[in-house]
């Protein structure tokens, strides 16, 4: 994971331009962490649905539910939902009984953003509802800010 990581870090760093020689981007334009926002809710629907695939899967409790967005989709950043191992450098926060797993550098695009699993008949899995994107694609797995 410490490859995808390094990646993934190179690509938000691009996003949010983090070169000291370019002009900073004015603060009202960034995207902001929220004091006193969960950074990740889940729904009730979407703890359920995290616990059978972590009980299906019969994988340990020394892995976490991590949340981090990556480049890529059509509007951007996509979202990334999965189980990983805690690392030093990540942010931990509790939603629904269960231990979350954040790159603090994605917090910015992340703050707040809520996880659930429809059960309809148009139930198309998990799906975000992200405070901070400006716009986001048809199939609701990217955006952009």
């Amino acid at each position: 994971m410490a490859v995808q990581e390094d990646n993934l870090d190179d690509v938000i760093a691009s996003l949010i331009d983090l070169d000291t020689d370019e002009e900073e981007i004015p603060e009202e334009e960034q995207p902001a962490v929220s004091a006193g926002v969960d950074p990740v809710i889940l729904t009730e629907r979407a703890a359920k649905q995290i616990a059978k695939i972590k009980e299906k899967e019969n994988l340990g409790e020394e892995l976490y539910l991590r949340v981090a967005v990556e480049g890529g989709g059509c509007s951007g950043l996509s979202y990334k939902l999965g189980f990983d191992i805690r690392t030093d450098e990540d942010t931990v926060v509790t939603s629904q009984g269960f231990e979350i797993i954040i790159n603090p550098k994605h917090l910015m695009y992340l703050n707040g953003i809520e996880i659930d699993y429809p059960t309809g008949l148009d139930a198309r899995g998990f799906t975000f509802d992200n405070p901070n994107a400006s716009e986001s694609c048809g199939c609701g797995s990217s955006f952009a800010v």
